[in-house]
């Protein structure tokens, strides 16, 4: 198992200060990863566009965010 793999199974995740961001629903996505990030520095965020498929990983140190067309998020942004 790579380092990679570790860190991202559930027992190497203890509670987080936040993991999901209900509030920022729709709003510019570089505001919404400044703030997740200012929010949790556990985190990175990776931006993705809306329809992308996401890794079929969950890591309790990424949050995908998922942008839409006019550069804002479209669902809410949430760890894993």
């Amino acid at each position: 198992m790579s380092t990679i793999d570790i860190c991202c199974l559930p027992k190497c995740c203890p509670g987080a200060p936040k993991s999901s961001w209900p509030e920022l629903l729709g709003q510019n996505a570089g505001s919404v990863k400044a703030t997740i990030e200012k929010e949790n520095p556990l985190v990175t965020v990776v931006p993705l566009l809306a329809g992308s498929v996401s890794p079929d990983v969950s890591c309790c140190g990424r949050v995908y965010l998922s942008i839409n067309e006019n550069g804002n998020v479209d669902k809410v942004p949430t760890i894993g």
